[in-house]
């Protein structure tokens, strides 16, 4: 990917970018991909942990999430991609290809939905309410899948169909030939921009019930991958159909997310719940209660 200049004709000629896709250590080969998706990680850990008080969980909560969410999210990840492209991974002498992760074929959907059978484990054994370990989680999901994106940028991947749109973005192969295409990852890191910025601002003043931010969360993303899948050129599709497997997951979720969140809100209205963060500080003595910092 390497070597494949990009250019935005909205920002002028002049505007021409070669990032490299890794940089090494010690004779190491280090992937910038991975670390833009640690950093996605660190910086949505880091947030999680300074409004921890607001969901009602401590910092070893927080800990122990994150302990979950790395190696479930990289192994759904990698089986969700396996299963929808078996090509390469499947039959006799590819079985090892399965594991080879390095090589690329990580899917975000694969990734959440391990992660959230990890985290409902986790909530019953530690008798939390499930909705206020996804609500905590939302909000750094979409920290990290706007960060996340920046690394298909890096690869030069994850971009859409040719178009001739104002804010195209331009790919110019060694070769000489230039295409120019939606940047679909770019379309996606600000859509969970502002998602997140939404939520955030949600969580501090209008959060009626554990679990309102997660369903709201599957409502704003689903719609907005829904319409982003359908502009890209390496989607997965249901075997050998013509559905592509996150458009479907992305509309299953957003109805199935506004239906519990339609229905919710309404018997919040008539009989107000209370958070189980305001739970435990009505249980808890000064000194066991959580930080209550939420700047």
């Amino acid at each position: 990917m390497q070597g494949i200049k990009i250019t935005f004709p909205i920002l002028g000629d002049d505007f021409v970018l070669d990032p490299p896709t890794y940089f090494s250590v010690f004779g190491r080969h280090i992937t910038l991909y991975a670390v833009i998706i640690m950093a996605g990680f660190i910086l949505a850990g880091l947030y999680i942990i300074k409004r921890r008080s607001v969901f009602g969980l401590t910092q070893d909560n927080v800990y122990d999430m994150f302990l979950i969410a790395v190696p479930t999210g990289i192994v759904g990840a990698r089986l969700y991609y396996v299963i929808f492209n078996p090509e390469g991974y499947f039959g006799a002498g590819n079985w090892l290809n399965i594991f080879k992760v390095w090589n690329g074929g990580l899917a975000i959907y694969g990734g959440v939905i391990a992660v959230s059978v990890g985290l409902i484990i986790y909530a019953r054994v530690k008798k939390i309410p499930a909705g206020a370990i996804f609500d905590a989680s939302a909000l750094g999901v979409l920290i990290g899948q706007a960060i996340g994106r920046w690394g298909n940028f890096i690869n030069r991947e994850a971009f859409g169909y040719e178009t001739d749109v104002p804010w195209r973005m331009g790919l110019t192969y060694p070769g000489g030939g230039t295409i120019f295409v939606h940047p679909t990852f770019l379309y996606e890191s600000l859509w969970n921009v502002i998602g997140f910025i939404l939520l955030h601002l949600l969580s501090k003043y209008h959060r009626k019930f554990d679990g309102q931010l997660i369903l709201m969360y599957l409502v704003w993303y689903g719609f907005g991958r829904f319409w982003i899948e359908g502009l890209r050129t390496d989607s997965l599709y249901v075997f050998q159909t013509d559905i592509r497997v996150s458009q479907l997951v992305a509309a299953v979720t957003a109805v199935v997310g506004a239906f519990f969140l339609i229905r919710n809100w309404l018997r919040a209205k008539k009989e107000p719940v209370s958070l189980y963060a305001d739970r435990v500080l009505t249980v808890a003595d000064d000194t066991q209660a959580p930080d209550t910092d939420d700047d």
